[in-house]
């Protein structure tokens, strides 16, 4: 590299001599900072999604292998009868995610407890012999996600906004392949133990990018990308006094957080829309979303609606770089949309052919992949210095409501339809 236009001969007027051209490692250290933090931030929204992610592309086994008798490991091809139904959505693991979120006062401690909640959520569900044992495991995979969620938004405070988009196309990234992972594994002939067992590797992953990886945030300059200001918008809160570097979130006052958080609420509201309505989808839909003229069996249909949908939430939340969405109330709109004709079709079952599912369950990922990323990429833009570290830990506050209303009326409808059925 020593041919690069930057390093030129400098000769002394007197002597002639060439002198140590200015070096160019500052640039350099930048750089690597750069993409040691964005693949840090890839990979830690990558671990720390995972152990979820391959809890609701196991739910359905999860269940069945509680069932089945002599322990087998996997699931019947054929439709399971009506009692069943009842029995296994009311305690179907899909409803845990973040109802249980621990708030510690050190990154570190949660960055430990997180890592060791999904090691913990692989074993118990994969040695487990009862349902409360499997649920106890589902839990332990919400906390992780939960709490690491929490944990890392609020970290991107301190570095440069470009970290927001590699965060949520590593998150993005993990419902992509912990559903592929473990629809892959299955089908390749292992027993749903098996492949939990081979997932530990994950949790010692997370643990790694956040120690090894991430450079420290006090050499940032979070203010520094250069989108920053391309945009004239209004700030979610105005303030007279310059902004300042990021700040712990417990310097502010209870008034000021109050102040901050009524300004979220125009992406807060929206973006607990859209987690309610696919989540009513992914809850209450789903196994209901059954088609006989297929020689997948009702197992692989679910496992494929799982890998679909989070191929969509996947390519959606890596395209920031290619579209960015102020309104991310019509992208809450059009989710509904797809809740209601969704569930238009298992009332009614006019739909043909399971690949057009296929494609509005891959549409329903995309649409909620778009609405988490750029409601957190505004919220990044529009919110100053000061108060971003609370911001982004706020607005997690989202996809727990969203989640949690949708379970609170997904199940008794599921319920109800088949009694209908």
């Amino acid at each position: 590299m020593g041919g690069c236009a930057g390093s030129r001969r400098r000769f002394s007027d007197s002597e002639g001599e060439e002198t140590v051209p200015e070096p160019r490692l500052p640039l350099l250290d930048h750089q690597g900072a750069h993409w040691k933090n964005a693949v840090g931030f890839w990979l830690l929204g990558l671990c720390n999604n995972f152990s979820y992610v391959v809890m609701l592309s196991a739910a359905h086994d999860i269940l069945s292998h509680e069932r089945t008798s002599g322990n087998q490991s996997h699931v019947s091809d054929s439709l399971p009868p009506r009692p069943w139904w009842t029995q296994a959505q009311r305690r179907s693991p899909t409803t845990a995610h973040h109802d249980l979120t621990a708030t510690l006062s050190l990154r570190l401690p949660r960055v430990l407890v997180s890592g060791i909640c999904a090691a913990g959520s692989f074993i118990l569900v994969a040695f487990s012999h009862s349902v409360g044992t499997s649920l106890c495991g589902v839990v332990f995979a919400s906390i992780s996600s939960g709490l690491g969620e929490v944990t890392f938004l609020s970290l991107t405070a301190f570095y440069p906004r470009a970290v927001i988009s590699w965060w949520s196309s590593g998150t993005g990234g993990a419902g992509l392949l912990g559903a592929l992972s473990y629809l892959g594994l299955t089908q390749a002939g292992l027993s749903p133990q098996q492949t939990l067992l081979s997932m530990l590797g994950i949790p010692a992953l997370l643990l790694a990018s956040y120690f090894l990886l991430l450079t420290s945030p006090e050499a940032q300059d979070p203010g520094g990308d250069k989108e920053a200001e391309s945009a004239a918008r209004q700030p979610l809160i105005g303030t007279e006094a310059p902004e300042s570097k990021p700040g712990s979130s417990s310097s502010l006052s209870l008034r000021e957080r109050w102040t901050v958080f009524k300004g979220l609420l125009w992406y807060i509201v929206p973006l607990v829309v859209v987690y309610f309505a696919e989540y009513f989808i992914n809850q209450g839909l789903f196994e209901l979303l059954f088609f006989r003229n297929t020689s997948l069996s009702h197992a692989q249909q679910y496992r494929w609606y799982q890998m679909l949908y989070q191929a969509g939430v996947f390519a959606s939340r890596s395209s920031l770089r290619c579209c960015r969405i102020r309104f991310t109330w019509a992208l809450a709109l059009m989710q509904c949309l797809n809740l209601a004709f969704l569930l238009a079709d298992v009332w009614f079952g006019f739909l043909p052919s399971i690949y057009l599912v296929f494609l509005i369950i891959l549409y329903e990922g995309l649409l909620g992949g778009a609405a988490y990323v750029n409601t957190f990429h505004n919220i990044a833009l529009e919110t100053s210095d000061e108060h971003r570290e609370f911001a982004m830990a706020a607005t997690c506050i989202s996809d727990t409501l969203g989640i949690s209303l949708s379970g609170l009326l997904a199940l008794p409808l599921h319920d109800f339809l088949c009694q209908l059925s």
